[in-house]
């Protein structure tokens, strides 16, 4: 009896273990989907939604924070309204978190953070530091600020976002004809490794053209060219690094998110409005849809996205900034000509920082 009875102990013991085993597993890849691409988190459409008024915005004042680049300093440079400042985001099936920064900074203490990108991941990055430095102001910080790596220290937290200034992803190498826009290579991902979260940007200097676009050829494996079709070397160059997240990223320890495609407002035609462009724009467009639809490089982020085998959630910030057309610089930052194409500080970035919050919480 007590043989019988040890067995029957150990088979109950190794039924519990196994019901444990799924139960575990059940719980990660319930997780796991919370970054694999898709717009939803606890099924709610964070992306989907209207700007509403809300006078408790901004969520800090631009003289406060010390990280702000005057590109986007707008009121420094003279905007004298405001109302842009006071909307803050509703999606249509869910209320969304207000983003807390002491507690962002409880959640990710020792951690290390990284946006990766080009000038769009700056605006969003300097947006996350304001927004943390607003919620603890006495707070000791180290600034470190270089061409292409640049850092943000919350001392007494460990927690530290980094920014590393790469607007292609791939790289840009010095060959016998020039600068070399190389499609198939990644050089700089060693600096990427070893964050708790990463946060990937790219598609503003694709369409660049002449003496801003940065290179002088595209390299495609052995063929060199002169030119490509834009959208087609991004699928390209964007592949690549799909390929190198897929190759070097444990999902069980970093967290990946692609910043989606911030669009630009220099053509009123895509909002109705053919002789306007954002300056002078006062207020954001009513509805949930833009007129022109969403730009194609929207479309190719969504297919290399489905393509990859690690999780990686969008951040699917596109159609939210469309409806912006007020919230640009304008001729109010420290430069010549009319931005359409970044944000002021505070502003649009601010809320893509409050949704990666909410994704990361809810």
């Amino acid at each position: 009896m007590g043989f019988k009875c040890q067995v029957l102990v150990c088979t109950f013991c190794l039924v519990m273990l196994l019901f444990l085993q799924e139960t575990r597993a059940g719980i990660h890849s319930s997780n796991a989907s919370r970054l694999n691409g898709r717009k939803k988190v606890s099924g709610c459409n964070l992306f989907q939604g209207r700007w509403v008024v809300d006078t408790s915005y901004p969520l800090y004042d631009s003289s406060s924070c010390p990280f702000i680049d005057d590109q986007f300093n707008c009121q420094k440079y003279g905007r004298r309204d405001n109302q842009y400042l006071k909307y803050s985001w509703q999606p249509d099936s869910c209320k969304i978190p207000r983003f807390n920064g002491a507690d962002f900074l409880r959640r990710w203490r020792g951690k290390k953070i990284m946006f990766v990108g080009d000038s769009l991941s700056l605006n969003m990055w300097e947006s996350l530091s304001c927004m943390i430095h607003a919620a603890v102001p006495k707070a000791k910080t180290t600034f470190y600020r270089r061409d292409s790596l640049s850092s943000v220290t919350f001392d007494g937290y460990g927690v530290t976002l980094y920014m590393y200034r790469t607007p292609y992803l791939v790289d840009i190498v010095r060959e016998n004809v020039g600068n070399v826009l190389n499609l198939n290579s990644i050089g700089a991902g060693n600096a990427w490794k070893g964050m708790d979260m990463l946060i990937f940007n790219s598609w503003h200097w694709w369409v660049h053209t002449g003496r801003s676009q940065g290179w002088d050829y595209i390299r495609d494996g052995s063929a060199l060219y002169k030119n490509m079709d834009r959208l087609t070397a991004f699928s390209k160059g964007l592949t690549t690094w799909g390929r190198w997240v897929d190759q070097n990223i444990d999902p069980s320890k970093t967290k990946v998110f692609f910043q989606g495609i911030s669009p630009t407002h220099y053509q009123g035609k895509d909002w109705n409005q053919p002789k306007k462009s954002c300056s002078g724009e006062a207020v954001p467009l009513s509805g949930s849809t833009y007129p022109a639809g969403a730009p194609p490089a929207a479309a190719v982020v969504n297919k290399v996205l489905r393509s990859m085998k690690k999780p990686v959630y969008l951040l699917d910030i596109t159609t939210l900034s469309q409806l912006r057309k007020d919230a640009h610089p304008s001729t109010y930052s420290h430069g010549s000509g009319t931005d359409c194409s970044h944000w002021c500080l505070p502003g649009l970035p601010d809320t893509w920082n409050q949704l990666l919050y909410a994704a990361l919480i809810m």
